[in-house]
């Protein structure tokens, strides 16, 4: 099959390797037909990591069943699936109780098998794959781990009707984030330096739009809810910017109110100040959110699935550029150029 794999230099070789066979009774093979970029593959691009070197990455992916075990009876050959790429160990106490997505091992399970959405084929545990209704396009089913992720952070944020809620980053997690809250009947203002990602946030229904070079998110918020601040604050941004997007979050929070840590951090030491006084003193809560997994009687990937199904997320907005697999790298630097292209999520066919 055809693929992708990561070089010494952080970018990609497309070339032939061998394709996975199934890896027991309750696994399919599924031939990828659309697969995403997400900030976390854009902070790894031009990067050197010895441990990623040779490896296909990629864990947004939408195709179809091609091959299945003799114990898989939730989906047939040929199915459009979604295959959810969140996998932990499935022994330990974590896996479980349902949080897979704090496994110890999550990293290099998922790292064998299911994420490796930058190749043709890939295989995943029944378990881990949902059928799509046939109005939802590869390309919007590529969105589902995007969305999983904003839906998870929503539930630890106990966001409800009527919050006054502030997002910063308007990428495709900020994004899902605004639509999230909208539909649960929040007001939301969303910060974000690149005016085109704005004026998307605006046809999503953001009630204000914040542009941190020309204005005050922090007096913003405060002109948006009476002086007192964010009911709860989503820091979507991440990476390099979180030294500056984290403690902005806490100082758009109001008293009492909730920051909801999703962007991601490298690995090691990330030095922060904070105003660690004013955040007991007001008993602000700091929660970070990783990947997702269950809630309640329900798996967060399916939840995401029947809301775009149902119309109460447009996936399909989020979408502003396709480029074929032999043009990843083409498709890597127009991400890490939105504010000049315009990119929010980006489909890479295969």
């Amino acid at each position: 099959m055809k693929a992708a794999l990561k070089t010494q230099e952080g970018t990609f070789e497309v070339r032939e390797v061998a394709q996975p066979g199934l890896p027991g009774p309750d696994w399919v093979l599924v031939r990828v037909r659309v697969a995403g970029i997400c900030g976390t593959d854009l902070r790894h691009w031009r990067k050197h990591e010895e441990d990623l070197a040779g490896h296909i990455m990629g864990h947004e992916l939408a195709g179809d069943v091609v091959a299945i075990g003799d114990a898989v009876n939730n989906v047939a050959v040929g199915d459009r699936v979604v295959a959810e790429t969140v996998l932990g160990c499935g022994h330990c106490e974590y896996c479980r109780a349902r949080q897979y997505n704090i496994c110890p091992d999550l990293y290099a399970t998922r790292r064998r098998t299911v994420s490796r959405a930058y190749g043709q084929f890939l295989v995943a545990p029944a378990s881990h794959v949902y059928t799509l209704p046939e109005h939802i396009s590869f390309e919007e089913a590529a969105l589902v781990d995007t969305l999983s992720v904003c839906l998870h952070a929503q539930h630890k944020s106990g966001l409800t009707i009527n919050d006054r809620v502030a997002v910063i980053g308007a990428g495709p997690i900020g994004l899902g984030q605004l639509m999230l809250a909208k539909a649960s009947g929040a007001d939301v203002l969303i910060v974000d330096p690149v005016a085109s990602s704005l004026a998307v946030a605006q046809d999503l229904g953001a009630d204000v739009t914040v542009n941190p070079e020309e204005d005050d998110p922090v007096a913003a918020i405060k002109a948006f809810t009476g002086g007192r601040g964010a009911d709860i604050v989503f820091e979507c941004a991440g990476g390099p910017s979180m030294p500056q997007t984290l403690p902005l979050a806490t100082q758009m929070v109001r008293r009492g109110g909730k920051v909801i840590i999703i962007g991601g951090f490298d690995a090691g030491i990330t030095e922060i100040g904070l105003e660690w006084q004013r955040i007991q003193m007001s008993e602000i809560q700091l929660i970070p959110t990783a990947s997702f997994a269950w809630h309640g009687l329900d798996k967060e990937q399916g939840e995401v699935v029947e809301l775009i199904g149902k119309g109460k997320l447009d996936a399909k907005r989020l979408i502003t550029h396709r480029f074929p697999l032999d043009r990843i790298n083409e498709a890597f630097a127009c991400g890490e150029g939105k504010a000049q292209t315009g990119a929010v999520f980006i489909a890479i066919e295969m």
